[in-house]
């Protein structure tokens, strides 16, 4: 699969995608089987996936869905309810055959049962929680291709997709991608060309997490209703914003005097001059009658 021709080769779109939906982090535990496609482990224990791998394997598991002619004969499973969503939406796109919920026991190998199926491909969620159907498959010889984490059992698996089955977001990313790749390969989609279909589509969303998010939206609206309306402040009165500097020092006029109105720019070379005050030593007021009324006594 490295020699993979350029059309088939990994997008810098396809890995940040893979990239923003944790599809490359796997358990703390490892199969040794599933060695070959971790990358490397992290210092809590977490083992990552090498993404060039996760890519050639949805690659090749796309091939052979291509394959088959009627998509009708190819079963989708997933027991997990983080997965049913993703498997609804990948058989409307590409025809297959969804059981989405319980899987029956015996469906694959009870002939007298009423929804007995009889395909020639089974696409599994994952290993553990598909693990009924995935081993009636093996009784009967159907091909399987699975999404495996780093400690699912693959000892039934024909094809592993190695991929972080944990995430909501991430196994609806998985399904979306391999939806994707078999519309290119049959001509439905023009290689290159971005697929219309949103990833959000494929993605489980529990009721409980939506009933938060309304909430909260409603809490956030009453709040911006009630919240109270900021007035502007009233301009003071007797004077326009801008005559005088606010935060200014006024001039400080002393007791008595009138306060100038002159403005600026007048001349103020003619200054008014005072007049003059008479000269005298000559008490005034009742100073004089008291000096005539002395007068008299003597």
């Amino acid at each position: 699969m490295s020699q993979s021709p350029e059309a088939l080769s990994l997008k810098e779109e396809d890995v940040q995608l893979l990239l923003a939906a944790s599809a490359h982090l796997g358990s703390q535990n490892v199969n040794p089987k599933m060695n070959r496609y971790v990358w490397r482990r992290r210092t809590d224990g977490v083992h990552i996936i090498n993404i060039r791998k996760i890519w050639e394997k949805i690659v090749l598991a796309a091939r052979v869905i291509a394959a088959i002619e009627n998509p009708a004969d190819i079963s989708v499973v997933s027991t997990r309810q983080a997965g049913q969503r993703a498997v609804l939406k990948f058989s409307k796109f590409t025809g297959t055959h969804p059981i989405s919920g319980r899987f029956t026991p015996g469906a694959f190998t009870n002939q007298i049962q009423e929804k007995f199926l009889e395909p020639r491909l089974l696409v599994a969620s994952d290993p553990r929680t598909d693990n009924q159907a995935i081993t009636e498959a093996s009784f009967v010889n159907i091909p399987v291709i699975a999404f495996c984490n780093t400690d699912a059992p693959v000892r039934l698996v024909d094809i592993v997709i190695p991929f972080n089955t944990n995430s909501n977001q991430a196994i609806g990313l998985g399904y979306w991608l391999l939806a994707r790749e078999v519309q290119y390969l049959k001509g439905q989609l023009a290689r290159g060309t971005p697929w219309d279909i949103m990833i959000d589509l494929f993605i489980y969303r529990a009721p409980e997490e939506q009933e938060a998010q309304k909430k909260a939206l409603e809490a956030r609206a009453h709040t911006e209703e009630t919240r109270p309306v900021e007035h502007a402040p009233a301009e003071p009165k007797g004077e326009t914003w801008g005559e005088q500097g606010w935060g200014e020092p006024t001039t400080s006029i002393p007791w008595g005097e009138t306060p100038s109105t002159a403005q600026w720019g007048d001349s103020t070379d003619a200054a008014p001059v005072a007049a003059a005050v008479p000269a005298t030593n000559e008490p005034a007021g009742w100073e004089n009658n008291q000096i005539l009324n002395n007068a008299g006594w003597e």
